[in-house]
């Protein structure tokens, strides 16, 4: 995630928030230890690698603050935890970026549609976000390339 955020949308110093798996980030191991026992640790060994991340941090109140720009990112232990938010902050235009592949790829955050496949229903606002996202992320890291070669 802090390579994409660089890389595809210029930002070279990425502030990272990382949601716990439990409620209330475990409660201490009250309801689930993953956030000691695994995330933290990650958090930590990203957090060596010089990525700026913070965590784990209650799902519930991590949207809110990334929303009012405490974080430029989110990462979520699971789909439903991520698009949620998401998807009521913006269900029409919300953009789903997969990252950790070569190549750009970008989708409407509801979905395909096929139930309203030839039923003309379709609205066309989440994939036009998708094609001008990806295109947005293609210039970005051009730029990014171009200014890295002229630096060199």
């Amino acid at each position: 995630m802090n390579d994409t955020l660089r890389e595809y949308f210029g930002l070279e110093h990425p502030k990272i928030g990382v949601a716990a798996l439990n409620p209330h980030a475990g409660e201490g191991g009250q309801f689930g230890d993953e956030e000691r026992r695994i995330i933290s640790p990650a958090i930590l060994l990203a957090q060596e690698q010089g990525i700026d991340c913070l965590g784990p941090l209650p799902a519930d109140t991590l949207f809110l603050r990334a929303v009012q720009g405490e974080f430029d990112a989110v990462a979520a232990m699971y789909h439903d935890q991520g698009m949620i938010p998401v998807k009521l902050l913006d269900f029409e235009s919300a953009v789903n970026i997969t990252i950790g592949i070569p190549i750009i790829r970008t989708s409407p955050a509801h979905g395909t549609g096929f139930d309203i496949v030839g039923r003309n229903l379709a609205n066309p606002t989440g994939m036009k976000a998708a094609i001008i996202t990806a295109i947005e992320m293609a210039t970005t890291k051009k730029a990014c390339q171009l200014a890295d070669a002229a630096n060199k």
